[in-house]
């Protein structure tokens, strides 16, 4: 799956077939995520956070530093609790650039990470204050084209969603925007033989 659009340098990252393999322990994708959402978090705070064990996270948060992931936000910690943060907004991944084993291991991952937020989305929904009730969505859309036509869906999905205010970095938001989660995923239906 090629990466739509161009990738911005300042904010994102675009993996390559060393970096990947950094993100293919399933903890290291949902470390790297809870940074980028919630900001700057001791190992300790990312383990409470995750549900996981304080060692382990660690342990994969030096993992992701060493590969470029995270970087020490030094101005909040001390020599007791070392802070990290997330030092891209974003990941591109081009399926080209990596085995297969490896592309798997990622996108399991990923995925896995992508299931779990929308299951604890779910859970909130009875607390959810009435503005947001009907905000969001849990959809699914099945179209029948070529694979021109798909690349060219993904680019206009991806353009979109980058006209809209991004989660980091933003300093004109209104009081009222929180956080959203928009996960793409586009893929031809498996299980279906080609026609």
């Amino acid at each position: 799956m090629p990466v739509p659009l161009e990738p911005d340098p300042r904010r994102d990252v675009v993996l390559d077939a060393t970096t990947l393999k950094a993100l293919t322990h399933p903890l290291r994708p949902r470390i790297l995520s809870a940074l980028r959402l919630h900001g700057p978090a001791t190992a300790s705070r990312l383990a409470a956070h995750l549900g996981v064990n304080t060692g382990a996270t660690s342990y994969h948060v030096r993992q992701l530093a060493e590969a470029g992931f995270v970087v020490e936000a030094s101005e909040l910690g001390n020599a007791r609790d070392r802070w990290w943060r997330a030092a891209h907004a974003r990941t591109y991944f081009d399926t080209h650039d990596a085995d297969h084993a490896t592309s798997a291991a990622y996108l399991s991952a990923v995925v896995a990470g992508y299931s779990e937020n929308a299951q604890r989305a779910i859970a909130e929904i009875a607390t959810l204050p009435p503005e947001w009730e009907d905000a969001g969505t849990f959809s699914n859309y099945t179209l029948r084209l070529t694979p021109e036509e798909t690349s060219a869906l993904m680019t206009e999905i991806v353009s979109v969603i980058r006209s809209y205010r991004p989660h980091q970095g933003t300093v004109d938001a209104p009081e009222t925007a929180l956080p959203v989660s928009v996960n793409l995923e586009v893929f031809r239906a498996p299980g279906m033989s080609s026609e």
